[in-house]
């Protein structure tokens, strides 16, 4: 059965360190990019909404990062983020590799501008 983490700090430093300061900067930069979103856990990792509907989740792993959903539609993002796919929603950042935090920035972005669109 996976752990339960009362909230993102503790999901965050249940982590080795090296990994933890990857997830502090994902964190940050995703609160960069759509200011005034709520953290919260969902599915075991953690996940940022706005107006109590979720905009995008992200999760540690043994050799990387993910950053879900990807947002559709952006061709420009569509081939930036290519190499990082995996499956049809997942981004994946390998940690022995500079994780491309502008991608993950732009990534949130698109995923507000969505929210927006749909009205949520």
């Amino acid at each position: 059965m996976a752990e339960r983490f009362a909230n993102v700090d503790d999901y965050i430093a249940s982590f080795p360190p090296e990994v933890q300061q990857v997830l502090e900067q994902v964190r940050r930069t995703i609160h960069g990019a759509a200011p005034g979103l709520e953290e919260a856990m969902s599915y075991g990792i953690p996940t940022l909404r706005r107006g109590g509907r979720y905009l995008v989740y992200f999760a540690g792993w043994r050799s990387h990062v993910s950053v879900y959903p990807v947002p559709e539609g952006d061709e420009a993002f569509a081939r930036d983020a290519e190499q990082y796919r995996s499956g049809k929603g997942t981004l994946k950042f390998p940690l022995a590799e500079p994780i491309p935090y502008e991608l993950i920035s732009r990534q949130v972005e698109l995923l507000a501008q969505e929210h927006a669109a749909r009205g949520s």
